[in-house]
């Protein structure tokens, strides 16, 4: 099933290419798109728990869901991460 994520701190395309990334590596995950304009991630998973999987690890890289805890520390793992998507793009 195709979820779509609203998420907080996305910037550019440099973060978008870090998400793709750390999201792919994820077991279960498929298909991973990323909407700059809409801050919005896309997902094909197959259950629920998946779908938590890929939160806790856009959280963990700095781009929490939207409703979830936005700190500083989120804000600057994602221009770590956003900065290591323009480079390795």
């Amino acid at each position: 099933m195709t979820q779509t994520i609203k998420i907080n701190n996305l910037k550019c395309g440099g973060c978008a290419n870090s998400i793709i990334k750390k999201i792919n590596e994820l077991d279960g995950v498929s298909n991973v798109e990323v909407n700059v304009e809409t801050s919005e991630v896309s997902v094909d998973v197959s259950n629920d728990e998946i779908l938590n999987s890929v939160k806790e690890k856009l959280a963990q890289i700095g781009y929490p869901a939207e409703g979830m805890e936005n700190t500083f520390v989120h804000k600057t793992k994602s221009f770590v991460s956003c900065a290591v998507g323009k480079v390795s793009s």
